[in-house]
């Protein structure tokens, strides 16, 4: 990946001095760093985003599945799961 634009910002001068002094202990490039955070922000949000939309169909799924009157009583979940945990026991 090419390196043709130029980031510049505004900080602290104390949080400067100290995260420079971390990146020549860390023997690396500052830029380098800057870029590593800006990578993984990146990614972070994306996963975000993505979580939050799956999160999002799945809400409206189950709504949909209610207005149809598709939904199971919590009587009816328990019993199922009481079931489904008797057969996993007689498996042992």
């Amino acid at each position: 990946m090419s390196k043709e634009a130029i980031f510049t910002m505004k900080i602290e001068t104390d949080l400067r001095a100290e995260f420079m002094a971390e990146a020549q202990a860390a023997h690396r490039p500052a830029s380098q760093i800057l870029r590593e955070l800006m990578r993984e922000f990146v990614q972070r949000q994306r996963q975000t985003r993505d979580y939050e939309a799956f999160l999002s169909a799945k809400i409206e799924a189950s709504r949909a599945s209610m207005q149809a009157g598709a939904q199971h009583s919590n009587d009816d979940v328990e019993a199922m799961f009481v079931a489904r945990r008797s057969i996993f026991a007689k498996q042992e």
